[in-house]
């Protein structure tokens, strides 16, 4: 503020202060709220009075217009004016301070910024800027009045101090003294002066806001008193503040350009979780949608993710899981165990991982994406910077710090280093960073599921090496992620055509009214230009979300009865937000039954047995169990963890370590394309009626000759039942299956092939349906052998104990 230069100029200034100084008078002894709230200052013993602009909009306009853009002077006589009025309800409390402050919330409409649309236009304007915190200095104190005693004449100085970040830009001489007028030495007298905390921040702006393929930009804010160490890096902020250029003059001269930073006068800190708006209605259906009998909660809503995804069913469940999240305890002794769920996949190019993590981004409450090469260890976590201007070091936060309390998607997991990788290790299980450089001992907090997508060592899955040589990662960080999914791209007619029927809806879908050619949008969020939700009228305004999508033949498909239905991508929104603030307790039912799944793994993974897994079996696998449970549970809004449950995270368990997939229930109708290939016909007829007729053509009689043959028309549980019995030639279709007598001969063909077979594989194991229809196998007989053979065959070697059968495995021993 440039005050006149002749002595008629700062007499008018003043007289406007003081009339100004009046208006806001009025408008502190009329207005009943902010009564109230200068008395609840007074009783906590603070000196900073926030008010709601939207109150003095409402009595005095005028001034709040000017408020917004002339913000320093009427700053200036709001705060004299909130002295004196104080001064009249407590004259004492009034005395003990010679400065109160006064913050600023509610409607800023224009001057509601962000550190890109911070523009010179807004120059001295009162601003509300939102980010992030990224980088926090250190607190100092800086002197505003200094007192000093001359032992010589037995008199007292004081001065008073003030630069270009005090509210009053007038910049006093930054020289202490030391000595008086005639030369006498000062002495400073300490326990009088007065010192002021002094803090600088910066705010970058928040990420999901940001343009793509631009950087993120970044404002200093300064803040004093009361104010300072409010937020620290990670969190979110609405900042409000007086925004001035500081000139810089060096060598005599000063350049074009200014260095802009925000004087606050109030700091909010954000919620960790950007809640939605929820209408009555909305809590309602939330509720209804819950408790219906009509179809399995669990199941629509992880159809629901990603429907332009094809199949995918586990991995789907698993991401639904990791939304909804487990419940997180903190025990008294200080142990915290994690809630957060952690999943990889990993598998063969052009299998929709890096689309499911583009899904989970743009569904979850807050997530922030990186990539394998594109980040390092310390800009995940956390990294010690030195500030250019002051030379001090600086603790800036890294993705996982700025995605506490949310999600982390790492595309291309594999392309980290070793050494990157293990920086992720605290934060995937302790859930914060521990920093201990360059001087500084800090501990952020990182409380973020991870959503990492990476290649196998040899680009694609090589299917005869274990999983585990495949995966090419240490056993400390795999064990460290609750599920991982082997993606395989397989090589199938029926499923490739299926895949590419669903490719083509994806390219011809257009939304409603939307033109061609035009881009397909995401999703986006209003912005609110407010600190605050107004409480009524803006919850009454927002309309109601629709609970189920129409069904659209372009993105679901053909439609395939009442158990085909999905959820709306907004519906899901607020649903997950209200099922992750559930905490279910695990009934006595439930824990029995994992804890006899986790025995059963741990006994199955040290049993010495060569079933191929994904992960060591480590008692992290049963807090893996009941964070699973609990989100299913999360999932009907549930305060009990029942032994459904259970089943549903074993069932995922399984699916992940052993790609084993449990038998389907006779009252599941829904079909089930699972990662392994299996081929759908089979569920298919078991689904009857409807489909009975279209089941037929996709079972052809052919040999391992044939164009077309299937290996897997014997992968299910049908295989024992004679009508799933596939004849060799046509020669053996009349014989009958109940009179089989296999030679001496043929069972030392058999067991010959048998071993080959193992060799080939170089396992111990190996399925029975592979078995069954072993080209190798047959090689060693012309005629080939029938499935009742090779039950025969089988059976007789077990008496002979060659190989063990169990389970739908053949083992050598």
């Amino acid at each position: 503020v440039i005050f006149g230069g002749t002595e008629t100029g700062r007499m008018d200034s003043e007289q406007d202060l003081r009339d100004y100084q009046r208006e806001y008078l009025e408008f502190l002894d009329e207005d009943e709220e902010h009564r109230e709230r200068v008395k609840e200052m007074i009783r906590a013993n603070k000196q900073r009075l926030i008010v709601n602009i939207n109150y003095l909009r409402k009595r005095n306009q005028k001034r709040a217009a000017k408020l917004l853009n002339e913000a320093v002077l009427e700053i200036i006589a709001f705060q004299r004016a909130l002295k004196e009025y104080v001064m009249t309800i407590d004259a004492a409390f009034a005395k003990q301070h010679e400065v109160f402050h006064v913050g600023f919330e509610g409607s800023f409409g224009a001057k509601h910024v962000s550190p890109r649309t911070l523009t010179s236009s807004v120059l001295g304007s009162l601003v509300c800027v939102e980010g992030i915190v990224t980088k926090c200095s250190l607190i100092h104190p800086k002197v505003v009045k200094s007192v000093h005693f001359c032992p010589a004449t037995g008199k007292t100085m004081e001065r008073k101090y003030s630069d270009l970040t005090s509210l009053e830009a007038v910049p006093t001489g930054s020289a202490y003294p030391t000595k008086d007028e005639d030369g006498n030495p000062l002495e400073t007298e300490y326990g009088l002066c007065e010192f002021r905390d002094h803090q600088t921040f910066s705010i970058q702006e928040m990420p999901e806001k940001a343009p793509a393929g631009q950087l993120p930009r970044s404002v200093d804010v300064i803040t004093d008193g009361d104010l300072v160490d409010i937020g620290k890096p990670g969190d979110r902020v609405y900042v409000v503040g007086s925004y001035r250029c500081l000139p810089s003059k060096r060598g005599g001269f000063t350049s074009g350009t200014f260095r802009t930073v925000i004087l606050a006068n109030h700091v909010m800190i954000l919620s960790k979780e950007s809640a939605p708006m929820y209408t009555a209605k909305d809590v309602k259906n939330i509720k209804k949608f819950s408790r219906t009998k009509k179809f399995d909660v669990f199941e629509v809503l992880a159809r629901s993710l990603a429907p332009s995804i094809h199949g995918h069913e586990h991995i789907k469940r698993a991401v639904l899981c990791l939304l909804l999240g487990g419940v997180e305890k903190i025990l008294e002794n200080g142990t915290r165990l994690r809630g957060d769920i952690n999943v990889l996949l990993i598998g063969d190019p052009s299998t929709a991982k890096s689309q499911m993590l583009r899904y989970v981004l743009h569904t979850a409450p807050r997530a922030v994406t990186t990539t394998g090469r594109g980040s390092s260890g310390v800009g995940l976590t956390a990294a010690v910077t030195t500030d250019q201007e002051t030379n001090e070091r600086r603790l800036e936060a890294g993705a996982m710090v700025l995605a506490d309390r949310g999600v982390v998607c790492i595309d291309e997991f594999d392309k980290m280093s070793d050494i990157d990788r293990t920086a992720i290790h605290e934060v995937m299980e302790q859930g914060r960073v521990t920093i201990a450089k360059a001087g500084i001992h800090a501990r952020l907090n990182a409380r973020c599921s991870v959503l990492a997508a990476a290649n196998p060592v040899y680009g694609r899955y090589d299917e005869y090496k274990p999983p585990m040589d495949n995966i090419g990662m240490q056993d400390s960080l795999l064990s460290r992620f609750d599920l991982i999914f082997i993606v395989l791209d397989e090589m199938e007619p029926t499923n490739d055509r299926r895949i590419s029927e669903h490719v083509l809806r994806m390219h011809r879908y257009r939304n409603p009214g939307e033109q061609d050619g035009e881009v397909l949008v995401m999703g986006e969020d209003t912005d609110m230009l407010t600190t605050a939700d107004l409480a009524g009228g803006d919850l009454e305004q927002d309309t109601d979300t629709p609970i189920f999508d129409k069904h659209d033949d372009m993105l679901h498909g053909t439609y395939k009865g009442k158990d085909d239905i999905y959820v709306t991508k907004a519906f899901i929104r607020k649903y997950i937000h209200v099922a992750r603030n559930m905490k279910p307790s695990l009934t006595r039912e439930a824990c029995e039954l994992i804890s006899t799944e986790y025995a059963r793994l741990r006994a199955q993974d040290t049993s010495g047995t060569n079933k191929a897994k994904t992960q060591p079996v480590t008692a992290r696998a049963l807090e893996t169990l009941i964070r699973l449970a609990a989100a299913h549970a999360k999932a009907r809004l549930s305060k009990t963890v029942v032994v459904e449950d259970a089943e549903a995270a074993i069932e995922l368990v399984n699916f992940a370590y052993f790609k084993k997939v449990a038998p389907k229930r006779q009252k599941q109708k829904q079909k089930d394309n699972d990662l392994d290939g299996v081929d759908d016909t089979i569920a298919e007829r078991k689904r009857g009626g409807q489909q009975k007729d279209a089941a037929k053509p996709k079972r052809p009689k052919r040999a391992p000759g044939d164009e077309g043959y299937d290996p897997y028309e014997f992968g299910s549980d049908e295989e024992a039942t004679p009508d799933t019995v596939l004849p060799r030639d046509s020669e053996k279709m009349d014989s009958s299956t109940s009179q089989v007598v296999l030679s001496d001969a043929r069972l030392e063909q058999f067991r010959s092939g048998l071993f080959n077979l193992f060799a080939s594989q170089h396992s111990q194991s190996l399925q029975l349906k592979d078995v069954y229809t072993s080209e190798v196998l047959n090689r060693e007989s012309q005629e080939g052998f029938t499935q009742d053979e090779v039950n025969l065959a089988l059976s007789r070697m077990e008496d002979a104990n060659q190989v063990m059968v169990s389970e739908g495995f053949v083992y050598l021993i």
